[in-house]
């Protein structure tokens, strides 16, 4: 009973969190209001209440999800497999799945303007690191593990958190910025293999 009970409260917050990007999306972060969340989910605004503490948190929460899906799926991976490459594919793989259609396909026109809108926000870009810090020790402690390290104690299982964290954010970055629009997911998955090689000089 008590597992059920988790996954209905874990689709809840998929939900809210689903319906308020959506809806910021559509309408602009600015026009869109906890009750508005509320009702698109399903939900009362007491419920929802439950889950996240405003509309930013709702929206900001996805990333720490991504991290922390991440390092359970590096936990996962098959022992003798090479920590980058294993890294690759955990990081990359819950930005396949929040895309949609995978991230093959280059956004539309208008979800890109209305994407690069949202990531403008102030309180939104305070609330994504706010995120970012509550979830990232997760990560380090993922890599510490797969590596033998202390993350008490040495550098290395931090400094590639923290490079990894900052390669997928310059890919996000990019890809806000490409004209055309490109497909995120082989974007970021450049930007890792990159950072795996020793991000070498570009060649002349």
């Amino acid at each position: 009973m008590s597992g059920l009970r988790e996954r209905k409260k874990q689709a809840t917050r998929e939900a809210l969190m689903a319906a308020a990007l959506r809806l910021a999306l559509e309408r602009g972060l600015d026009n869109v209001r906890v009750e508005d969340i509320a009702a698109e989910a399903g939900v009362s605004p007491r419920t929802y209440n439950n889950y996240f503490a405003s509309k930013y948190e709702a929206i900001a929460a996805r990333h720490a999800d991504r991290v922390r899906a991440s390092a359970e799926a590096l936990r996962a991976r098959p022992e003798g497999e090479p920590l980058w490459d294993a890294l690759i594919e955990v990081m990359i793989q819950p930005w396949a799945q929040h895309a949609g259609d995978g991230g093959e396909r280059p956004p539309s026109p208008e979800r890109l303007a209305a994407t690069r809108m949202l990531g403008g926000e102030p309180a939104l870009r305070a609330e994504t690191l706010r995120a970012a810090f509550a979830s990232d020790g997760e990560l380090v402690a993922a890599i510490a593990e797969r590596t033998g390290t202390d993350p008490a104690r040495d550098l290395y299982p931090s400094l590639v958190a923290a490079t990894v964290t900052a390669a997928l954010q310059a890919g996000v970055a990019q890809w806000l910025r490409a004209d055309p629009p490109v497909p995120l997911v082989p974007l970021l998955r450049t930007c890792l293999r990159e950072l795996a090689a020793g991000l070498p000089e570009p060649s002349a």
